[in-house]
């Protein structure tokens, strides 16, 4: 029954390719981890479980570690993205381009030059 509830976060950990996950259900508690390939795509899954459960259910315990640290994501540009695009994706924040431009300086000459295929670094900040 508890499984069921949580199956929209079960289905994006699939989704993610979450490494080395489980599932258990226990005690009317459905037990969950794994690895994430970076801080975005755990947060992904703890958006879902908090859409399911709450701000702060009690009928779920996740332990989802983090495989890559360095970067709080990477990102293939798609036509007809901007930095500012990219920027309110990841971090809700269209005004936080600079960061990323500034960590990707040695493979863009200018926040407002990017080009499908370009392979961004998103930092943590």
């Amino acid at each position: 029954m508890i499984k069921s509830k949580y199956q929209s976060v079960l289905d994006l950990g699939e989704k993610l390719n979450i490494q080395n996950g489980d599932v258990k259900e226990e005690n009317g508690q459905l037990k969950v981890w794994g690895t994430a390939k970076n801080q975005y795509e755990k947060n992904l899954l703890w958006d879902e479980i908090k859409r399911v459960g709450g701000e702060n259910p009690t009928d779920i315990m996740a332990d989802i570690k983090v495989a890559d640290t360095s970067a709080f994501a990477h990102h293939t540009v798609k036509s007809g993205e901007s930095l500012s695009k990219i920027a309110k994706q990841y971090y809700g924040n269209a005004n936080k381009y600079n960061a990323i431009f500034e960590a990707n300086k040695g493979k863009l000459k200018s926040a407002d030059l990017i080009h499908p295929g370009d392979e961004l670094v998103i930092p943590n900040i």
